[in-house]
């Protein structure tokens, strides 16, 4: 038989005539469990953590060892059968709740978004204002507020 999946994340579908659908079925809650506004305990690190309890996430760094040999930038899922892991998606953000910082998957990579700070100056207020209001676009953009183009 063969598997199908959504088209975005991957989530396991029913089959016509599948037996034991609730196997399937709960493993596609799993997934949007984790993935619906998504947050991470830690991350990136490369290290599985020892014992994690079901419904945490990680985020897997570069170079991951053990379990999550192979899955470099994937949320690492820990549920009672073990490791699931979903890639991530073009604009996809997160939040990490060891330190409170988002992340944006933006251009195949993590990017936590610049600051947006105040404008400094005023002795050539024409330019200054000019380049005040590029650089608070292109943070509108980063934070995925504002789309420039």
């Amino acid at each position: 038989m063969t598997e199908m999946h959504t088209p975005r994340f991957a989530l396991p579908l029913l089959a016509v005539a599948q037996a034991q659908k609730e196997v399937t079925h709960n493993e596609a809650l799993t997934m949007l469990d984790a993935l619906v506004q998504a947050s991470v305990e830690e991350g990136p690190i490369a290290t599985p953590p020892v014992a994690p309890e079901p419904g945490q996430c990680w985020l897997v760094g570069a170079g991951a060892s053990g379990a999550w040999s192979g899955q470099d930038d994937k949320l690492a899922i820990w549920s009672d059968g073990g490791w699931r892991f979903a890639a991530p998606r073009e604009g996809m953000r997160l939040g990490c709740l060891s330190d409170g910082t988002e992340l944006r998957f933006r251009s195949g990579a993590w990017v936590v978004p610049g600051v947006i700070s105040s404008p400094v100056g005023g002795a050539i207020i024409d330019s200054e204002a000019r380049s005040a209001i590029a650089a608070l676009i292109l943070l509108l953009d980063a934070q995925g507020i504002l789309i420039s183009g």
